[in-house]
């Protein structure tokens, strides 16, 4: 059995991955650390758990949390990953980081990515910059499965929007500079942490938009799509809360090149996301929406185009909690772990 640690294990993240790894036939969750929330069991912390995961959730400084592990998931802040995946890696374990940490294989990357949420724009540890990869499986696959060490686990709205748009960037079915990402999220994305903000009477009954002047998401997302289409991408992109718990559709947009049909665009995006089981493509008639992925682990993509403006539309639903959070991340695992891409997370999710 895989050996795995789990640090932030109080928060949303790491709730999520350990209800996953509960039903991993080839996993086991050894040692909980968390800074808060310290001495408690997981399942008195989560009723839900009861029974399930009754471990203590152990101080950073505990010696018991100090024990090896296979894998070592941080769902942690930006800035404790690249302090303390070191040690971690120095006793063989494999690292996924939920931050921003090591989603970028350079220090100017990264710290254009720090500017815009406020941190610190010098890594703590560079040189560990190189042995990361960025842990979108669908555009990673690969890579994530030969480098087997350190991988940067996508921000939420990120990996929905890469998915939504790596076959336009791949088949070059937009023009350049024309991509729009309009994108909403539920208010789980703001994590567990109370904020006045995210109070539920802010939240109930209201929308906003918030980061105009620069997501930290927009970073990883052209790098992506740059790497993706071989020429520079650059992208507008605006962000969205709405009164909801879980879930992010974002609406994307771009100005079909001449020529194109809809039937190609249509045929472009099942081609490029045939092998991507985790990923579901539907045509313009689809009705779907966030509460078809629930709880599960899948990308829908509704692709149209408007014929009467040119425009690309593609629609992507995830929930931000799994595709967004918990889900890349075990399939992330399994795949630096060598085991099949699926596994533990080939299920429908939940509705209504």
């Amino acid at each position: 059995m895989i050996k795995v640690k789990i640090v932030g294990a109080g928060g949303y993240g790491g709730v999520g991955i350990t209800e996953l790894l509960l039903g991993h036939p080839e996993a086991t969750i050894t040692t909980l650390v968390a800074a808060t929330e310290t001495g408690m069991k997981m399942s008195e912390l989560y009723p839900h758990l009861d029974g399930f995961c009754d471990l203590p959730i152990l101080k950073p400084d505990d010696p018991a949390a100090q024990e090896p592990a296979d894998v070592v998931f941080f769902s942690t802040p930006d800035g404790v990953g690249m302090v303390q995946a070191r040690a971690e890696l120095a006793k063989g374990a494999k690292v996924i980081d939920y931050s921003g940490d090591f989603r970028f294989a350079s220090v100017e990357d990264y710290a254009e990515y720090a500017r815009r949420i406020g941190k610190d724009p010098v890594h703590k540890a560079p040189d560990l910059l190189t042995q990361t990869v960025y842990g979108v499986p669908e555009i990673q696959r690969e890579k994530i499965t030969r480098e087997r060490r350190i991988v940067g686990n996508p921000g939420c709205f990120a990996v929905g929007v890469i998915i939504g748009l790596a076959p336009a960037a791949k088949f070059n079915l937009v023009e350049d500079n024309s991509i729009i990402c309009d994108c909403k999220s539920a208010v789980s994305g703001a994590g567990k942490k109370p904020a006045p903000g995210f109070h539920f009477p802010a939240r109930y009954d209201n929308m906003n938009a918030y980061r105009l002047t620069g997501h930290q998401h927009v970073v990883e997302v052209e790098q992506a799509l740059t790497r993706i289409s071989g020429k520079p991408v650059a992208i507008t992109f605006t962000t969205q809360v709405v009164p909801m718990c879980r879930g992010i559709l974002s609406c994307l947009y771009g100005q079909l090149r001449d020529g194109i049909t809809y039937e190609q665009v249509l045929e472009a995006y099942r081609t490029y996301h045939q092998g991507n089981h985790f990923v579901r493509v539907y045509d313009r008639t689809a009705n779907v929406g966030t509460a078809n992925v629930r709880g599960s682990n899948f990308c829908n993509l509704v692709v149209d185009v408007d014929e009467r403006t040119r425009k690309l539309r593609v629609i992507s639903h995830i929930d931000n909690l799994m595709k967004g959070q918990a889900g890349s991340a075990l399939q992330n695992m399994n795949l630096i772990m060598g085991l099949p891409e699926k596994m533990g997370l080939d299920k429908p999710g939940n509705y209504p």
